[in-house]
């Protein structure tokens, strides 16, 4: 039980690693722990309207545990060329040692779910990192792209990021294209 409550006194510290994001009013950014809350609730209000049947817990569970080596590896930005070289191994280090801190079966238990999302092989797999990449995409149009234009993103180069969710189903390509259009309209975009 110790080692139990020791992992879940030191995963607070989730609550305090920062995006490059901004939540919607602009004064600070978006932090691990935001971030991960938001993806279960479109996970949640969203599932439903899939072509395809997902197990919501399981879904969750997925989304719970994918940021959580971050705590160790730090965030990585999505279009951050520089810092995406080695984010595998940082992150792959960090899940041997942040997991290895429960007791074993529930170590293997998280390192399996993490794992398991970042395969994305499952269909709670793609529907979760497909969630991911939209919540920030959200994110960003939500804060009236503020982190996209201090960091120079063009439209065009958000679609590393959103044609994976577009390719998941027809819903989730609906939310995004509503964002581009009004993202569009609002003038969103650097200069």
């Amino acid at each position: 039980m110790e080692r139990i409550l020791d992992f879940l006194l030191l995963i607070d510290r989730f609550k305090t690693i920062e995006r490059k994001g901004y939540i919607a009013d602009g004064s600070r950014r978006e932090t691990d722990a935001e971030h991960t809350w938001h993806m279960g609730l479109f996970a949640l209000l969203l599932h439903k309207e899939l072509g395809f049947e997902v197990d919501l817990g399981h879904t969750l569970t997925l989304i719970l545990v994918h940021d959580l080596v971050e705590i160790h590896a730090g965030d990585t930005y999505a279009y951050d060329d520089a810092g995406l070289i080695g984010q595998a191994e940082r992150e792959i280090a960090a899940a041997e040692r942040l997991f290895a801190d429960l007791p074993a079966d529930l170590g293997a238990n998280l390192h399996a779910w993490w794992r398991e999302f970042e395969a994305g092989e499952t269909t709670e797999a793609r529907f979760a990192k497909a969630i991911d990449r939209m919540q920030g995409f959200a994110q960003n149009y939500n804060s009236k792209g503020l982190a996209w234009r201090e960091n120079g993103i063009a439209r065009e180069r958000t679609r590393q990021r959103t044609d994976f969710p577009i390719a998941v189903d027809p819903a989730l390509k609906s939310v995004i294209e509503t964002l581009y259009r009004r993202a569009d309209e609002e003038r969103l975009w650097p200069e």
